[in-house]
């Protein structure tokens, strides 16, 4: 039986300044989404991005990951606590994150990005929504070195103890994320959309991913404690979000396919003129 190997969450201390590993985790997502970002734009010939664009998306995500997410897990998951503690709204460095939030609000700022440029809403988020996965698969790094959102109780042989919990082996459900969410969900993205796609078909098939994969870890992720955990006919909060991304995936992909315009018949915006 393996033990969680309890890591300090704070990876460096500056004397009163602290670096903490969950914060170093969405560094390092918002990183690989502008090197894969850079080289979709270099090596796909039907990207409507520019670098300029994709520099704003960084931008415009990070406000939505972090503003949605928080507010996301404060309202889905655990509101009665941070009505207790409002405070601690503000403390994400301790975790406390939800996907479902962050998506939603990834998606207003795409909406923010494509007015921007006078570009479809879907074509832009078409060009995003592989490069989102590697970010996920940092976040549940980040979870299980945080040692939250345990797994449920099992008797597997890579059962964990969770030593600030109890003395219960328990899935490693943070792993389970980490390779569906963010590994698996990656290579089938970045695959489908390595060739031309009819717009919308890239997004549908990343909301359909995502939601059948969440789904599944839920069967193995502790629900939690606070506003919301198992909901009725014992589906967990996770599992009741994901249907509607699941859906709305299906029918992006079905009204892809009505389209006659495909996304390598966008023209790349012309650049701005250079800042001096």
């Amino acid at each position: 039986m393996l033990v969680h190997p309890q890591i300090d969450p704070i990876a460096i201390s500056l004397g009163p300044l602290s670096i903490h590993w969950y914060g170093l985790m969405y560094l390092l997502g918002f990183a690989l989404f502008i090197l894969l970002g850079r080289y979709r734009i270099k090596h796909h010939p039907h990207a409507i991005f520019t670098y300029e664009m994709l520099d704003d998306a960084l931008f415009y995500g990070m406000l939505g990951v972090v503003l949605g997410g928080r507010l996301g897990h404060v309202l889905f998951y655990q509101f009665g606590y941070y009505l207790e503690h409002p405070l601690q709204i503000f403390a994400i460095w301790e975790g406390g994150m939800s996907f479902h939030g962050g998506f939603l609000g990834v998606f207003v700022a795409m909406i923010v990005l494509a007015r921007k440029y006078q570009l479809s809403w879907l074509a832009v988020t078409d060009f995003v929504t592989p490069l989102i996965p590697p970010g996920l698969a940092a976040g549940r790094i980040g979870n299980f070195i945080n040692a939250e959102l345990w797994g449920r109780p099992t008797d597997v042989p890579w059962g964990m103890i969770f030593p600030h919990v109890d003395e219960l082996p328990r899935h490693p459900s943070q792993l389970y994320q980490f390779a569906l969410e963010g590994v698996l969900l990656f290579i089938i993205i970045w695959i489908y959309s390595s060739k031309p796609r009819a717009t919308g078909a890239v997004t549908g098939m990343f909301m359909i991913g995502y939601g059948v994969f969440r789904s599944i870890a839920e069967f193995f992720r502790e629900p939690e404690d606070g506003f919301m955990g198992v909901m009725t006919l014992g589906v967990t909060m996770g599992q009741w979000l994901s249907i509607p991304m699941i859906l709305a995936g299906i029918a992006a992909l079905l009204w892809s396919r009505r389209q006659m315009t495909a996304p390598q018949n966008h023209k790349k915006p012309a650049p701005k003129r250079q800042r001096k």
